[in-house]
């Protein structure tokens, strides 16, 4: 029926719109992309959340092409034709033939920008990992490689059955239920007052989570930043028009200007939905990218890609190195300071100077100090055994003393996380059920699976200790959490990285009970000269588990053979605390 009136115009009308849309901000410098972002107080996370690699760019350009030119044509349908959409979901695939669908991954660059991996450098490939985790499953080459989708192992929860996420629309629709607003359950739920000392762990338990988390994976955003209507910047955006997704503020919530929304964009989208799906055939729901490689690689130190490679490698000497920046301090060597056309600049709003931010295999690195620290001793790690493999074998070149340093690297962040780091996390049950490693099998996919979140904060310090040789207190003192973010600078101002991974490894992480989530500094906490921004942790996780689409609680329970239930009280035998049941049931 419709699916012949829909081919005549796909091309003069809708893709180009697509276009239009997704490309409002961007242009073209050199032969790089600068893209313009929001420079307001409401989003300095943005910054170190954009892709660096062409490819990985255009990916994610050619996926909101793609998705953006289908929502044009569902909306032409509900306002042209007499099709009956109301009531249940919409599937494009009742309204589009192969054809068509096909027709549209050509325009939008999704069939150019398909990942097709060459493994046949068996003599490479069966020695070292490729930089993109391409081929590391030769019967499955793009199994836990970047760019790829992530997985599901059970259906996303849309409101529309394609794309949009829960809570993103003003009444329940399809049997779905109003949400709370994600800051009105930061508020009431999620923030604590500081706990008391965990005798057990160290505060490094919860960073060597965070730097492996960026080891593993890192979610492409949506490329726009303004909304695809109109062009308005989400940044002073309300409304849920894609890809603006802004985290509304409750009236409740403290935010210093009343802003009456926060920033918040949604993930760029996969094209033509999951891996399990081809985009000339079939749609399927909308899934993000895994701009990072799957597997436990030190990509967060060499980088997803072999550009990325390549810019973090030392070329002057075939030493087999990374870059490094000007001595510094009694400590040695810092990473470089990124430059040209995309430098980003590092500077938090307590600060008045701007900095650049340093370059690393993974941009977060700049986010907060203490990970700052761990990406640099690592840095330094490579370049050690890369100096003890060239005394060793002086006939190695740059090339092979380069891969050999990384696979030691590699080897030893697998070590510390299965021998050190994963028996703490889950403990001796936990540990039995993971068993010992049973030997390679081709037939289990590494990919991320798109549900899985480690929240780790509940850890977190909300102080960063610096501590001196004799783990006393150092001259610049110690620094609030909130004081640490975005100012990579401080490192170089304030003794170097020493100071701060003493404060990680000599000092207790937080002990909190179940009813305790959060440190109050990752919850509404406004910094003292820029209050119109509140580092909102919970929120955040929240809005993006949203935009993830992941799937209810009740759902997990019954896929893990758990009992199901009805109510909040009927999980009083695991949710002991009856004050915590009544916030939930709120």
């Amino acid at each position: 029926m419709p699916r012949l009136l829909l081919g005549v115009s796909i091309r003069g009308d809708f893709v180009n719109a697509g276009v239009a849309a997704v490309t409002a901000e961007e242009f073209y410098c050199g032969n790089q992309y600068k893209i313009i972002k929001p420079r307001t107080c409401s989003d300095p996370l943005a910054q170190f959340r954009y892709p660096d690699d062409p490819f990985t760019v255009e990916t994610a350009r050619a996926g909101e092409i793609f998705e953006h030119t289908l929502q044009l044509i569902q909306e032409h349908l509900k306002q042209g034709l007499a099709v009956d959409l109301e009531g249940r979901e919409f599937r494009y695939n009742d309204l589009m033939s192969p054809r068509y669908l096909s027709l549209i991954a050509n325009l939008s660059g999704c069939t150019a920008h398909r990942h097709v991996p060459n493994c046949s450098d068996l003599c490479f490939h069966g020695r070292y990992r490729t930089q993109d985790g391409t081929c590391n499953n030769l019967q499955r080459p793009t199994w836990g490689a970047s760019p790829t989708a992530f997985e599901r192992i059970l259906k996303p929860a849309c409101e529309n059955g394609f794309n949009s996420p829960r809570g993103a629309g003003r009444h329940g629709l399809s049997g779905w239920y109003p949400l709370p607003l994600p800051r009105l359950v930061s508020t009431e739920l999620a923030a604590t007052a500081p706990a008391i000392p965990d005798e057990r762990h160290t505060h490094m338990l919860m960073h060597w989570g965070q730097f492996l988390d960026d080891d593993l994976e890192h979610t492409v955003p949506a490329w726009s930043t303004s909304r695809f209507s109109d062009g308005q910047p989400c940044s002073s955006a309300c409304t849920n028009d894609a890809p603006c997704f802004p985290l509304v503020t409750p009236h409740t919530a403290p935010r210093g200007t009343g802003a009456p929304c926060v920033f918040f964009a949604r993930s760029s989208p996969v094209c033509g939905g999951g891996t399990a799906s081809s985009v000339t055939s079939s749609v399927s729901a909308r899934e993000r990218i895994n701009q990072l490689t799957a597997y436990i690689d030190a990509a967060n130190v060499y980088g997803s890609s072999e550009r990325e490679s390549q810019i973090l490698r030392d070329h002057s000497a075939p030493r087999g190195r990374l870059k490094t920046g000007l001595p510094w301090g009694p400590s040695g060597k810092h990473l470089p300071f990124s430059s040209g056309p995309t430098q980003a600049q590092c500077t938090g709003p307590e600060q008045d100077s701007h900095s650049p931010c340093f370059l690393a295999g993974d941009h977060r690195a700049n986010e907060q100090l203490a990970l700052r620290a761990m990406h640099t001793l690592w840095f330094r790690e490579h370049n050690r055994v890369a100096a003890e493999l060239s005394a060793l074998n002086p006939h190695w070149d740059g090339d092979t003393l380069y891969h050999e340093a990384r696979k030691i690297a590699g080897a030893e962040l697998q070590h510390i996380t299965y021998g050190q780091w994963l028996p703490k996390i889950l403990g001796e049950p936990g540990m039995e059920m993971l068993r010992d490693y049973q030997g390679y099998d081709p037939n289990v996919n590494a990919g991320i699976i798109s549900s899985c979140y480690c929240s780790l904060q509940i850890w977190l310090n909300p102080i960063l200790y610096g501590l001196n040789g004799t783990f006393g207190e150092i001259p610049d003192g110690h620094l609030p959490l909130h004081k640490a973010f975005f100012s990579p600078s401080r490192i170089i101002e304030e003794g170097g990285i020493d100071p701060l991974l003493r404060g990680l490894f000599g000092l207790a992480a937080e002990l909190r009970e179940r009813s305790q989530l959060l440190s109050l500094e990752l919850t509404p906490q406004p910094f003292s000269r820029a209050r119109a921004l509140a580092l909102d942790l919970a929120a955040t996780n929240i809005q993006r588990g949203r935009d993830h689409r992941i799937p209810l609680y009740v759902d997990f329970r019954v896929f893990c053979n758990l009992t199901s239930f009805q109510n909040i009280e009927d999980l009083q035998n695991e949710i002991k605390g009856s004050e915590i049941r009544q916030k939930l049931k709120k």
